[in-house]
């Protein structure tokens, strides 16, 4: 979307930024959605009996928080990568595929019992297969 501002003699064209106009929204529309999604499977697998506890047990708000702030790091990664890299799409899948399986070895190492530890990995895979393909889109 442009605008122009025209005066006397000058005309003055202002083109809104892709980068501006999408990126923060599907950053956010995208950490919503995940954040609700994630959120709910672990209601789901606590309902089931599953304790998902690391040194006690995990509050639901804190699903929502954290799924909330890796789509945030990773929109910033993504306008980064996009001013900054030659190939930024294939730079985001390789960066976000090591940040998820880091994400991964807390829970397997701290997590109280193994169906946590499971559940837990479960998760974090669960969020990152929801964020980091519309992430990805934006990328290009």
């Amino acid at each position: 979307m442009s605008t122009a501002l025209t005066s006397a003699d000058v005309t003055v064209k202002r083109a809104s930024s892709r980068l501006t106009s999408t990126l923060p929204r599907a950053t956010a529309s995208v950490g919503v959605l995940a954040a609700a999604l994630t959120t709910a499977g672990a209601a789901v697998l606590r309902a089931a009996g599953v304790p998902l506890a690391v040194y006690g047990q995990i509050p639901l708000a804190g699903f929502a928080q954290f799924t909330f702030i890796a789509a945030l790091i990773g929109g910033v990664l993504v306008a980064v990568l996009k001013r900054r890299s030659v190939a930024p799409c294939r730079r985001f899948f390789q960066i976000t595929s090591g940040l998820t399986a880091v994400s991964c070895i807390a829970p397997v190492a701290f997590a109280d019992t193994t169906a946590s530890k499971i559940a837990l990995v479960a998760l974090h895979l669960f969020a990152a297969a929801i964020i980091v393909p519309v992430l990805a889109r934006r990328a290009n």
